[in-house]
């Protein structure tokens, strides 16, 4: 049970990051992600934010539709390469974009591909 809630937490989140990078305004998206209103109003920087969260709802809403589609040791071997997918690219934006993202996506990352570990593999 924990497994599912935390791997949920994780899909959740990605569908709200898709949320803010597809159709946030400039400005929500300036303070969401520490950039500068300038930026995200480029209209190259938009497309690049839109293209962004296609990617982030999609592994949100692979990691929800995973409760449905599979069941057993397959739902929790695909969670753990979906997450395993998330902590690899939120270390890289930790280093990259800076430590927020290592609190905010990498750690609930972590925590959810370690319970589901537990479960697979206890």
């Amino acid at each position: 049970m924990l497994a599912t809630i935390l791997a949920w937490i994780v899909g959740i989140e990605h569908l709200g990051i898709m949320v803010l990078e597809i159709w946030a305004s400039p400005k929500q998206q300036a303070k969401a992600f520490g950039l500068s209103n300038d930026y995200t109003q480029q209209p190259e920087a938009r497309i690049s934010m839109a293209n962004q969260g296609i990617y982030n709802g999609m592994l949100g809403l692979l990691i929800i539709a995973t409760t449905w589609l599979f069941g057993g040791t397959i739902q929790l071997q695909v969670w753990a390469l979906l997450l395993l997918f998330i902590i690899v690219v939120a270390f890289y934006g930790g280093l990259t974009v800076g430590k927020k993202v290592w609190i905010m996506q990498l750690l609930p990352a972590v925590l959810a591909e370690g319970a589901v570990l537990a479960v697979w593999l206890g």
